[in-house]
């Protein structure tokens, strides 16, 4: 059995804001391939409003169309009771919010102050729950904010309790601009660990300083046993500026490996997942 999860985020978080579009077929193709390497928990979809993000409008057939592993845990964003009611018409059993640790960040990313925006979480729980859906709740900017910069420890304590009184099965706490630092991460998950057990958190790295593998064995120093990477290391959120993309899936297993922790995923295979379902895009090779 896997001692470590990866989450991964590339069909979501790394295609969301891609430099071209991706064929519904595409995203399916790699989103099976990702299965098939083994990767047992995957950011597949976004039910964002399609205007905002088009690259995501077709979430509800790229849903239907994947070959559904019945052991792998397939998760869509959901962005208000609106998204949650197409997400379940299209058979989603497993759901992510995303907050924000500051009001900078929360009105760019969702329109909506921090009090407003958990508001319309509280919606999305009140008919999730009887749904029996899983839900995650994401903390995004939990250590720095492209506009306002370095986030207190306790400014992100409060979001985090937020998050935990919604009744959130796991709160991922994100490194949105990759501008964390070890002692950051230390002091942060340890105060989270005050409120959460350790098999409730999870952490989301961007590799912007090169930092992401050093933060995530801060993680798992700490006893957190879950970590979310992209394959390829493709993906960051349009709302922070000059973050390049997420810590890559390979270099997260690569990393547990050599150190002798089962992640339950093949690095081979994650980069051949890459290299025929996004790089070949890139070059037009796809067919």
């Amino acid at each position: 059995m896997p001692e470590v999860t990866i989450v991964e985020v590339a069909p979501r978080d790394g295609l969301q804001n891609y430099e071209r579009a991706v064929e519904t077929a595409q995203k399916i193709a790699f989103i099976d391939a990702l299965a098939g390497a083994g990767a047992r928990v995957i950011e597949a979809a976004s039910f964002v409003n399609p205007a905002a993000v088009p690259l995501m409008a077709d979430a509800a057939a790229v849903m239907a169309g994947i070959n559904r592993k019945p052991d792998v845990r397939y998760v869509a964003l959901v962005p208000n009771i609106r998204g949650l009611d197409r997400a379940v018409a299209a058979r989603v059993d497993s759901i992510a919010l995303f907050a924000a640790a500051t009001e900078e960040f929360s009105q760019a990313n969702l329109s909506a102050s921090i009090d407003a925006a958990f508001r319309r979480f509280e919606a999305v729980m009140e008919s999730a729950g009887p749904r029996g859906l899983w839900v995650r709740g994401y903390l995004s900017v939990a250590f720095h904010c492209p506009f306002s910069g370095h986030v207190p420890v306790e400014q992100a304590l409060n979001a985090i309790r937020q998050l935990r009184n919604l009744g959130c099965d796991e709160i991922a706490l994100a490194d949105t601009t990759g501008m964390a630092g070890p002692d950051h991460v230390n002091r942060l998950v340890n105060a989270a660990l005050e409120l959460v057990p350790a098999r409730q958190l999870a952490l989301h790295f961007h590799d912007t300083r090169g930092r992401a593998i050093d933060n995530i064995q801060v993680g798992y120093d700490l006893g957190v046993r879950v970590f979310d990477s992209s394959a390829g290391g493709i993906g960051g959120c349009p709302f922070s500026p000059g973050a390049p993309g997420n810590v890559a899936t390979e270099a997260v297993v690569d990393h547990f490996e050599q150190a002798g922790v089962r992640t339950g995923i093949a690095a081979d295979l994650v980069r051949a997942a890459y290299r025929r379902h996004v790089l070949a895009l890139d070059a037009g090779e796809y067919s």
